[in-house]
């Protein structure tokens, strides 16, 4: 037994020694296959080499890609803009004062007749925006130029100040000259003079106690007769902008003025001046539509090119230097308070014109070889005729005179036999046949400055109808000041709306840069607007058209700056593009390094808060 049972011990112990044994051998191999404790202080350097790179991306790398990338964008007055865009800035108003020149009245007599004109005068305007103001003339009589009085007009409560003769406010003279073989009042407008005589007899003064007169009466309607036009093209203006009223159907408010109901006087300014449109005659109405869509855009310069351009080899000499300063500079010299003018000119022989235009012709029953209305728009052959569209920044109105070979002379149009033809928004075309004499014997060579000027005058007419110079009334300072009026309220009405367009621009791209010389010309372009809004309340009209010019190019500047431009056509998506192929190798070593330090650290951690 006890043999037995030594052996089975002797067997355990054995068999516990052989456990031990393969248990130990386990251990020392997985011990062979854990790699070594990294020390502590190699642990900390790599925590540190990877804190590092991470604080040189964030403190260093994320602010100078901040700098270089982001896009500068100058703080803009958008509210303003949008005011101006709107119409609610500026009312435009055009006040034209009329001084009353009655030497043989006294100062009772000429302030109730211009007190009694006045009423008529709002009587029968339906436009507020445009209206006639009567003031005294000073120099009446000694004892009237001591005098201080001044006329008050109830319902506009419109002071009446005297002002001076020639003054720079003036729009228009009326002279008072008593006629006594006259029944009825008769008036004459000077052609080259803001001056209108008012022939009247001493019955026809309005009484003391009467608030009518048929000289009254008589005065308001051919004062209304003169300005009629121009009312029709300022309120055509006007309403083809809707500056009265907002997109969304707002008011308009002037500056300095307090928004009123929609129910008031700003809020009615368009369906006044659609209504002032729809009363007008037809022809008068036609006759603005198409005055606007032939008219070249207003411009401080334009470039005037005349061409002599024949199919032969003469005429190769012309006095158009001596025909220009006769017949043309004088008409450029009224135009220089409105625009400035260049003038060159040039010769092409042997130019013929387009070959899209059937040949001449002839037609026995006009004595003449005809061209076909509908050919006279492909006249121009663009390949061959050195016409260029443009010199500098000014906008070139080109003058064609076109003198026809002696073979098929005289040339005109088989419709209406006329000789000359207006391109809209581009120049003239003029037709000189030579005289029989000339053509018979083919010898015009030269053109002198009588040859001339028929061609020049024509080209006068020609560029006074594609400056938009209103046809009526028959006085040229009058239409002159008239068409000062209508360019300074499209200036400011087309600057407004640059304004508009540039802040709608910078609100749908927010991407977009915006330099500080945008904000310079945003400033200047609104200073100048207000300027201009004030000389036109004021009556000062040569001012507010200055105004008017400034602010258009500071907006036209502004809006179509290079750099602002260059960035419309950068999408977001570009950037995501160039991003990533650069960010994508840097970025991911960087996570994934960041992400197993925090993994250790906090392995770490819970083996320490177990151990405690």
């Amino acid at each position: 037994m006890s043999k037995r049972r030594a052996e089975k011990t002797a067997s355990n112990h054995g068999s516990q020694h052989v456990e031990e044994v393969i248990d130990t051998f386990k251990e020392v191999a997985v011990a062979r296959k854990q790699p070594p404790l990294e020390p502590v202080r190699n642990v900390r350097i790599r925590s540190y080499v990877i804190l590092s790179f991470w604080l040189v991306v964030i403190l260093l790398g994320l602010p100078i890609w901040w700098m270089t990338t982001t896009i500068y964008r100058a703080s803009l007055p958008l509210a303003d803009m949008m005011e101006w865009a709107d119409g609610r800035a500026c009312r435009p108003v055009f006040p034209l004062q009329i001084v009353v020149d009655a030497d043989s009245l006294s100062i009772q007599e000429t302030e109730h007749l211009i007190r009694t004109t006045q009423h008529a005068l709002d009587d029968l305007n339906e436009f507020s925006a445009h209206h006639l103001r009567l003031q005294q003339a000073k120099g009446l009589s000694a004892a009237q130029n001591k005098s201080t009085t001044r006329l008050i007009d109830d319902e506009e409560n419109f002071v009446l100040d005297r002002l001076d003769k020639g003054s720079p406010d003036t729009v228009l003279t009326v002279k008072l000259a008593q006629d006594r073989g006259s029944g009825t009042p008769t008036a004459r407008l000077e052609s080259y003079a803001p001056i209108l005589e008012i022939f009247y007899s001493a019955d026809q003064l309005p009484s003391k106690t009467s608030s009518t007169s048929p000289l009254a009466s008589f005065i308001a309607g051919e004062l209304q007769a003169l300005f009629m036009e121009e009312q029709a093209m300022i309120a055509y203006v006007l309403s083809d902008s809707a500056p009265g009223t907002t997109p969304g159907g707002g008011q308009q408010v002037a500056v300095g003025q307090t928004p009123q109901s929609p129910s008031g006087t700003a809020s009615n300014g368009r369906e006044a001046r659609l209504s002032v449109i729809k009363g007008l005659r037809p022809d008068l109405a036609a006759n603005l539509e198409r005055r606007t869509t032939r008219a070249v855009k207003y411009a401080p310069t334009y470039h005037l090119t005349v061409s002599l351009f024949t199919p032969e080899a003469s005429p190769s000499s012309w006095e158009i230097e001596e025909a220009a300063r006769e017949f043309l500079e004088p008409l450029l010299q009224s135009l220089s308070p409105i625009c400035n003018f260049t003038v060159d000119t040039q010769v092409q022989l042997y130019a013929s014109f387009s070959p899209s235009v059937r040949e001449p012709e002839f037609v026995e029953e006009l004595g003449a070889w005809t061209l076909w209305k509908d050919d006279l728009s492909g006249f121009i052959n663009s390949a061959e005729w050195p016409l260029s569209p443009s010199i500098g920044h000014a906008p070139t109105v080109n003058f064609i005179l076109y003198v026809p070979s002696p073979s098929q002379t005289p040339l005109v149009v088989r419709e209406n036999g006329g000789s000359s033809w207006l391109v809209p928004q581009w120049g003239g075309i003029t037709i000189l046949n030579p005289s029989k004499n000339n053509a018979q014997q083919g010898s015009l060579g030269h053109l002198s400055k009588d040859d001339l000027e028929p061609a020049i005058l024509t080209f006068s007419h020609q560029l006074t109808l594609l400056l938009g110079l209103p046809e009526s009334p028959p006085s040229l300072p009058l239409r002159l000041s008239t068409l000062t009026r209508v360019r300074a309220a499209s200036l400011l009405i087309s600057a407004s709306s640059t304004l508009g367009s540039l802040a709608r621009l910078t609100e749908a791209l927010p991407s977009i840069s915006i330099p500080e010389t945008v904000a310079k010309s945003v400033d200047r372009t609104i200073s100048h607007l207000q300027k201009s809004c004030t000389s036109l309340r004021e009556g000062r009209f040569q001012d507010a058209l200055e105004s008017a010019r400034i602010a258009e190019a500071e907006a036209e500047r502004g809006f179509f700056e290079k750099s602002m431009v260059g960035q419309v056509y950068f999408p977001d998506e570009h950037k995501v593009a160039v991003y990533l192929p650069l960010l994508g190798p840097i970025g991911v070593p960087l996570v994934m390094a960041a992400l197993k330090e925090l993994k250790q650290f906090w392995r770490g951690l819970h083996i320490r808060r177990a151990g405690i």
